[in-house]
């Protein structure tokens, strides 16, 4: 996911926020997605019931859940994430062959599950279609040449 604002501070007392907006600008976001906001360390979705952009790089917001100076100081502080904008950006892996870090290979990238903060993908080995996270702490190497992905296989995903 791509971190595209900040919650700078609450707005007034009914819940109302004040973002920073960092990598896109405000007029950038698509209102009708999900915007993630991770506690203990997963991805919580939030929907905009309300969007006002404030200059170039700020908006005052309201988020779904969000209805009182309690919650919205809670999110005060915290990173905001989108996982729209990903698409444009990422490389396509289909096609590629998947090594362990042992050098094997695993199988063949055949798709792709895009879980919200855990991008898996489908590889075909010879014990039929594997989902594998696709984390950068397990990817070891990638070969733009020869089309490799090296992963570190924790035990028991095969």
């Amino acid at each position: 996911m791509l971190k595209v604002a900040q919650v700078l501070k609450s707005n007034g007392t009914d819940g109302e926020l004040l973002m920073s907006f960092l990598e896109v600008g405000p007029e950038d976001i698509d209102t009708e997605e999900p915007v993630y906001i991770y506690f203990d360390g997963l991805p919580v979705p939030f929907y905009f019931e309300s969007f006002n952009q404030r200059g170039t790089s700020r908006a005052l917001v309201r988020l779904t859940g969000v209805h009182s100076l309690k919650d919205a100081d809670e999110l005060a502080g915290r990173d905001v994430f989108a996982d729209y904008f990903e698409d444009e950006e990422e490389e396509d892996l289909t096609g590629w062959k998947v090594l362990g870090e042992d050098g094997s290979q695993i199988g063949t990238i055949t798709a792709y599950e895009d879980i919200p903060g855990n991008l898996c993908i489908y590889v075909d080995t010879a014990d039929g279609e594997r989902l594998l996270p696709l984390h950068d702490d397990l990817i070891l190497a990638m070969d733009d040449a020869t089309l490799t992905l090296t992963l570190r296989i924790p035990a028991g995903l095969l």
